[in-house]
């Protein structure tokens, strides 16, 4: 695991979080008893109302008014009174649609009319707007306890690398960790080397069914060779050939390309356009590198010793053979500890060990977590 020395945002940050949820939660209340006090069902009578008579007065804004269409100015009186005549009689701010009626009631209609119908039903439209602002208000508190939620998920993460920073601070430095290195470099430099030759020697057929295999072996990560191109040295003759020449045939024109494969057309349409992937065969999967926990050592070291048998000679698979034993040893963490202290530990971060500064932000950002889960519990 690697470490990091960069923080998450100190306290403000979590202040401004907590204050954005408590007001959010607040306005959704406000809102949410607002309506409770008029009734569910009557604000939606209202809004349905307001909408329709907005409907209205938007449609005939132009036609029924002044010298319009006089069809159009009787057509939107009897609806609009029909609107108002239907309304229950306990609605909030009926007398507001009854306002707005008699203002349009009139032989002729102006923009005046229409205006002060429009003015008349304002505060049903601020009854109307109740459904729309807890719709927003129950948004924002899903957006802040969003925001809470990755803000702690941030808080964990780096928790636990301050936790790795501490136990990699208690390292030995002094342990001898060439224990664990000299026997994991001896394994991962003889493998590369048999991977190599083995590459340069096997049929590409035989090299890519050996990675088509590691499927089989969950710890070795090789991507699986594309289907067209393991179904193309399989069955063409080419597949007999060992990697760097079936590459170099991939240089080759046309014409010349016809002496060395049997379908040049077959090859064109599938080796050259996978060069990518050939290319990157290689043995990292089967190295180990820095130390891994024990546990997943002595899992990888079986996968390896079964795998590594079918291309290297014994010494090597005797030496992936000897990474089970390196992980059974009764000091491997305490070794591997110091090993990976002294690849992963920067002098900034072992000053920070020393001066307690660690341990002020792990205190800090426990303080932190326990706001923030508190406020979504």
């Amino acid at each position: 695991m690697s470490v990091a020395d960069e923080p998450v945002p100190d306290a403000p940050a979590t202040d401004d979080l907590l204050a954005e949820l408590r007001d959010a939660r607040d306005e959704r209340e406000s809102i949410a008893a607002e309506i409770e006090r008029h009734g569910e069902d009557s604000v939606q009578a209202v809004a349905d109302a307001v909408g329709e008579a907005t409907r209205l007065l938007d449609r005939y804004a132009d036609s029924a008014t002044g010298t319009g269409d006089f069809e159009a100015y009787l057509e939107f009186q009897s609806q609009f009174a029909e609107l108002v005549e239907e309304l229950p009689e306990g609605i909030p701010e009926r007398e507001g649609f009854e306002t707005a009626n008699e203002a349009v009631d009139q032989r002729t209609i102006s923009e005046s009319d229409f205006q002060r119908a429009r003015e008349a039903i304002a505060d049903a439209r601020e009854i109307a707007d109740l459904l729309d602002r807890r719709e927003a208000a129950e948004q924002r508190v899903d957006d802040a306890e969003r925001a809470v939620s990755e803000r702690l998920s941030a808080i964990e993460r780096r928790l636990d690398e301050l936790a790795e920073l501490r136990r990699l601070g208690d390292a030995d430095l002094s342990a001898p960790t060439e224990a664990l290195t000299e026997p994991i470099d001896r394994y991962d430099a003889a493998v590369r080397e048999e991977f190599a030759a083995f590459v340069d020697d096997a049929p590409v057929r035989e090299l890519l069914g050996f990675v088509e295999t590691m499927r089989l072996y969950p710890l070795i990560d090789y991507q699986r060779p594309p289907d067209d191109l393991l179904e193309y040295v399989r069955n063409h003759p080419a597949g007999e050939e060992p990697l760097p020449t079936l590459l170099s045939y991939a240089d080759y024109s046309g014409s010349k390309l016809s002496h060395y494969v049997e379908d040049p057309t077959a090859f064109e349409t599938t080796v050259p356009v996978h060069r990518t992937y050939l290319d990157r065969i290689d043995a990292e999967p089967l190295t180990i590198g820095s130390p891994p926990p024990a546990a997943e050592l002595r899992y990888l070291a079986s996968e390896l010793v079964s795998v590594v048998a079918r291309f290297a000679d014994a010494a090597t698979v005797a030496l992936a053979r000897d990474l089970r034993e390196l992980a059974r040893r009764d000091d491997y963490d305490r070794l591997r500890d110091a090993v990976v202290a002294e690849e992963q530990l920067t002098e900034s971060q072992r000053e920070a060990l020393r001066n307690g500064e660690i341990e002020a932000e792990a205190e800090r950002l426990r303080e932190a977590r326990e706001r923030l889960a508190g406020a979504l519990d």
